[in-house]
């Protein structure tokens, strides 16, 4: 058999010739992924979205399960216990996080040879492990209530603006931009002013000002839908406008709206630290992140322990949001990634 023989034979193992009735074509299978499937599947390609999610579930599941399980409190005061090291068992072995100061053993000194403070305690000796975890737990009810803002707030102004148009686009828009042209600092300062510190200040200044950019990328979205084919086919079929507005052109704006929900969770945990900062933040001795590092700045070069621990939480848990808002921005938009 010569060479051109042999390569025929190789090639008639990996090529057939089809049919005049091309019904091979009718065997292949062809598989079906919905729009939500590929969607999660290049989100979960996507390592950073991946690892956001892992980062989202431990600090949820730490902020629920870790306040239950300790055998402190957020409020509980021990006056002989003020600013101890922290100190993890098994860690400990290895010469870091054993509790000392220098060469002194801080727990034996205080009286407590056998107790543990995975962060250390505060001023007036209380678990800051407890208390981060409970304060992580008041800026995931901020980013729950951020959310639920801008679905009641944002998405329906920008809805109405965006269909209308004309004198009610108009007069709506000079309302937002009179809103957004106020400095954020002065809001605070006027609600410092006549209010005092709470959860609920944290509330109003999300409901004044944490709606708008919202409902401008929820304009812009209408704005590029209303026209098209099948909103007129909708409208040329009689359907009203409540109808075209739900039905129509939120479905097919919902992938910018939920990208849009993911980034304004961050922003509103920043926002929380920062009132909490300025003493907007929830009234102690309720812990918050922001309450926390407020309390622990103004002893970070003697005690680190008291703001090291709050900030890398709170970092990290903008770090991973911020990642899952990419992540979900890639995925549903793969032409911008």
């Amino acid at each position: 058999m010569n060479t051109s023989t042999k390569e025929l034979t190789n090639e008639e193992t990996l090529f057939s010739l089809a049919s005049s009735d091309h019904s091979e074509a009718d065997e292949r299978e062809y598989v079906n992924y919905s729009y939500v499937r590929e969607t999660l599947h290049r989100f979960l390609a996507n390592r950073g979205a991946a690892i956001s999610v892992v980062i989202i579930a431990v600090i949820v599941v730490m902020a629920i399960v870790c306040p239950m399980v300790s055998p402190y409190t957020f409020s509980d005061v021990n006056s002989r216990q003020t600013n101890l090291p922290p100190r993890i068992p098994g860690i400990e072995a290895f010469g870091i996080f054993d509790g000392t100061v220098g060469d002194v053993d801080a727990y034996t000194k205080a009286g407590c040879p056998d107790e543990y403070h995975f962060f250390g305690t505060d001023n007036l000796g209380r678990d800051i492990w407890v208390r981060v975890w409970t304060g992580t737990r008041i800026s995931l009810t901020i980013a729950f209530v951020a959310v639920i803002i801008d679905v009641l707030i944002g998405v329906i102004y920008g809805l109405i603006s965006g269909y209308f148009g004309g004198k009610i686009d108009i007069l709506m828009q000079r309302f937002t931009e009179v809103l957004s042209s106020i400095p954020q600092l002065v809001i605070v300062t006027l609600m410092i002013v006549v209010m005092k510190p709470g959860l609920s200040n944290i509330v109003i200044a999300l409901f004044i000002t944490g709606w708008i950019d919202m409902s401008r990328i929820v304009r812009a979205q209408v704005l590029k839908f209303k026209n098209q084919e099948f909103a007129l086919a909708a409208r040329t079929l009689g359907a009203s406008s409540w109808s075209i507005i739900f039905k129509e052109i939120l479905p097919n704006a919902l992938s910018q709206i939920v990208v849009t929900f993911m980034f304004s969770i961050p922003n509103a945990i920043f926002l929380e630290a920062f009132l909490a900062f300025v003493g907007l933040g929830v009234p102690a001795p309720i812990a918050s992140l922001g309450t926390m590092i407020n309390d622990g700045y103004k002893s970070a070069m003697v005690y680190p322990h008291m703001v090291v621990a709050p900030v890398l939480v709170l970092a990290v848990l903008m770090l991973g949001f911020n990642l899952f808002g990419d992540g979900l921005r890639d995925a549903i938009d793969p032409e911008r990634a």
